[in-house]
């Protein structure tokens, strides 16, 4: 049960849910969330800690860039949680709009990400398709 309140904790706020959204598509650099949300680097980077501290998102030093994903999830209460969580980002507007918008940073290059895969974020089924 602490787990999923912690997960309920990191998903009460809309700034995090944005974030989470962007991170179903796969690993992202924190200027790559800066950038899709126009936002300062303090903010995102204190909304990604949130995140990470509530076990949802992982990160990782690479140089000067920190990249964050989602936290392996190939079952139990994480699996069922980002199984869920497309089926409701894709009913909001403004998620879907983040959405576009670093679908088309990727392509344009403006993006340390170079190629657009849609919920890759998420882990792959038994049968090798994403959930």
């Amino acid at each position: 049960m602490k787990e999923l309140e912690h997960y309920f904790k990191g998903l009460a706020d809309g700034t995090r849910l944005r974030m989470l959204n962007l991170l179903l598509h796969g690993e992202l650099c924190g200027c790559d969330i800066q950038y899709v949300l126009e936002m300062s680097q303090p903010n995102v980077s204190r909304h990604l800690t949130y995140l990470k501290n509530c076990g949802l998102v992982l990160d990782r030093r690479d140089g000067p860039r920190i990249f964050y994903r989602l936290v392996e999830s190939r079952f139990g209460t994480a699996k069922r949680f980002f199984d869920f969580l497309p089926l409701v980002f894709k009913r909001e507007t403004l998620l879907q709009e983040d959405t576009r918008k670093l679908k088309e940073a990727v392509q344009t290059g403006s993006c340390t990400r170079s190629e657009w895969r849609p919920y890759s974020g998420l882990p792959k089924t038994s049968i090798g398709s994403r959930v």
